[in-house]
Formats: C-alpha cells, structure tokens, sequence
C-alpha cells in the first residue's frame, strides 16, 4: 500500500486554512530549544544529594516521580480551533475546565484559533453551546482570516505542567499539533501523532482493522465506478470524508443518481473521500482507558445515522450505559475494540463505535483518538459506570500524560 503525502494548504505551516498551528510551532521551537538548558539544571539538581524529595515536582526527567509528587497541576486546556467540530471542542472545554478549577487545579484556557483567553472572554465562550450544524465554511474562513493578526505568545504553554487536548477533528486531532507538543518534548493527553494520524485516516484504519481480526464494513475510495459500487457494496452506501469526524460531510445514499452529489458535499471537507457499504442496525460504543475496555453503550439515534444534531443537541439520542446486550456480546465487543485500540498503537484512552446487523454480527465503524468530553460524553458515561467520576477520570489522564511525558 503506498501512502501519499497530502499536500495541500492544510499541511503548511503558514497557511491561512491552519494559521494557528504556525503560532503553536513558533513555541515549540522555542520550548525546544531551551530543553537542553532545561535538562541541564535537571541533571545537576538530580546530583546533588542535598535535593529534598519535594524536588522531584519538578523533575521532569522522571515523568513517575512527577506525576506522584504534583498534586496540583497546572493545565493548559487547548480547544476551538479552526475545524468543523469546533463548537464540539468548546462544549468539551466547558466542562474541563471547571471540573478541573474543582480539584484545585491552575487551569488556563488556550483557543488555538485566537490564543489564550481572559477571564471575561474565556466565560463568554464557554457558554456558547453547540449549534444545530457545524459552522459554515465561510464563519471558517473568516476565523481563519483572524486568526493572522494574534502573536506567537498567545499560545504559550511552557509553563503548564501538561497539556489537555480538547480538539476534535482539523489540525488538533490528526497529529499536526501532537507531533509539534512532541518536538519539543511537552506532555498532552491523548494519543501520539503517529496513531492520531492513522486514526483519522478511516481507510488505512479499516486495513488495519482487518489485519487483526476486527471487523468492518467493505468499502471503496472515489472516484469510483457506480457499477464497481453495485457489485462490490451495494445500496444503500455511506458516503464520508476520509479524515472528518462527527459525521461532518456524511450521506446516505441510496440510488445511482445521487451518489455523485454526495462525494461532492464529502470532498468539500477532505482531500480524500470513502464509499462504504452502509450497516442496518443497533450502534454500540466501546471507551478505553488505560489499556481496559470499559462498560459497553448503546446509541438510539432517531435517524438511520448518529449523525451531528443527534450527538450534539438535547434529546438527539437515548444512550444507554450498560447496553442491554448479552454478556458474551459484550465480551466480544470489548475484545473487539481492545483489538482496534492497540492496531493503531492509540495512547492512554480512545473510544470504538460499532455496528450490530440483523444477523447478530458487529462491524467496527471507527476510532476516535480524542472523544467528546463532557459529563455526558460517551467516553465519561461509560466511566461513570465503571465507577470512575468525571473530574477523576480528567485528572486520570492529566497525571498518566505526565507520567509518560
């Protein structure tokens, strides 16, 4: 199989389609930089004998003794952004950020499309909520526009002793701005950008899907052949972005005569465009959390897809945690989504949606790298069940991105 590099404007750094990865890249080299001279006062201070065991706060040398010593954290809550799940990424930052001010935590707020956020702006935001559609391109491109004028210093998170990642979908999630956090050596939550990456691509994520057993619907890439989809997936057909999350861009079609409408709306949104056989029946979601599966969910969307309104709009869909399934099902679900989870090579948590057909059978539909997080999320119900609180679940992963570094 061989990978083409994208190169588009989304991929360089001065681009106005991502100005404000070229802000965060400004700091990470200068973060990187100065890691040497970091590492230096590190080494002494370890050397020396006289160091006190409170020392260990700040030795990030040793991401364990960190994450045991640093009881309050101080955390940069990156979210917002530039993509079309941007309100997504607020709702989520809403619910972080003062679920962690709770616990005591130094929490500041960074929208990577206008930097860090006062006090006044910051509660203006994050009580926007979340529309009933993604924002338009146009509401985009302007954001995009403004986004020019902000200094490199708005984002600087050199101080945070780890990064909260609450972006979803665009530049925060496919593992532009992680290889960056990773250039210069700062932890983050969530995945490394190497799984980010795969993860988003839905293509080379079903290949590997396949490769260990888990399975997912027969698709195809555009441009295709109508009779190619006849013969291969029949109708009716999903048709997706190839790199997009929260259903953006996504159809169900079901006759000849729209399928070319439909790979135009998706192309809008992505280099890249899938045609996938579509699965009639009950949707589950599987969260995973430090290499365990948690709880099994089911989601009752009142269309034939858990499409954008029904995620994001109160009474949208019914979710049930536990899902009403036999316990071998369960197990077969949770094996499943361990499977896709460790293929990818995702980091401390994900979340893996499936399909249930008439017949019984599961088909994974994807893997999401950084799943919603607010109290009623997927990932943070499935917790729940599990015994695990919100706010503890947030520090959970705040102190293993520390420990791990």
């Amino acid at each position: 199989m061989t990978i083409k590099p994208r190169v588009s404007a989304e991929t360089r750094p001065f681009a106005t389609a991502h100005v404000e990865l070229r802000h965060a890249y400004s700091q990470v080299i200068y973060a990187s930089s100065n890691r040497n001279a970091d590492r230096s006062l590190l080494v002494a201070s370890a050397a020396d004998p006289k160091s006190s065991e409170d020392d260990c706060e700040y030795q990030r040398l040793d991401g364990d003794c960190r994450a045991q010593q640093i009881r309050i954290m101080k955390i940069a809550v990156l979210f917002g952004g530039t993509s079309e799940e941007r309100d997504v990424s607020i709702a989520s930052a809403a619910q972080i950020i003062p679920a962690l001010r709770a616990l005591g935590h130094e929490v500041f707020a960074v929208d990577t499309a206008t930097g860090r956020l006062p006090p006044a702006e910051e509660r203006q935001l994050l009580t926007s909520g979340v529309a009933p559609e993604p924002p338009s391109s146009a509401a985009m491109q302007q954001m995009r526009g403004r986004a020019i004028a902000f200094a490199p210093s708005a984002v600087d998170i050199r101080s945070a002793d780890v990064v909260l990642l609450a972006l979803h979908g665009g530049a925060g999630e496919d593992g532009r701005l992680q290889a960056m956090l990773d250039l210069a050596g700062v932890a983050y939550t969530g995945s490394n950008h190497i799984a980010s990456a795969v993860a988003m691509d839905k293509d080379i994520s079903k290949r590997l899907f396949r490769s260990v057993g888990v399975p997912t619907a027969d698709w195809l890439m555009a441009p295709v052949e109508v009779a190619d989809v006849e013969r291969t997936l029949g109708w009716p057909v999903v048709v997706k972005p190839s790199k997009q999350g929260s259903t953006v861009g996504l159809s169900v079609v079901r006759r000849t005569a729209d399928l070319s409408a439909a790979i135009q709306v998706a192309k809008a949104f992505d280099d890249e465009v899938m045609v996938e056989k579509f699965i009639a029946g009950r949707e589950f979601t599987v969260g995973i959390l430090d290499g365990e599966a948690l709880p099994v969910g089911e989601i009752i969307a009142p269309g034939e897809v858990f499409d954008y309104q029904s995620k994001y709009q109160i009474g949208g869909a019914q979710e049930i945690f536990p899902a009403n399934l036999p316990a071998a099902e369960s197990a077969l679900l949770q094996d499943y989504a361990l499977r896709a989870h460790q293929v990818l090579k995702l980091g401390a948590y994900s979340r893996i949606d499936f399909r249930r057909d008439e017949n019984g059978g599961f088909w994974c539909l994807e893997a999401n790298s950084l799943p919603g997080m607010t109290a009623t999320s997927l990932l943070p119900q499935a917790a729940k069940v599990a015994g695990i609180s919100f706010a503890e679940l947030l520090e959970r992963i705040c102190k293993g991105a520390i420990r791990r570094g």
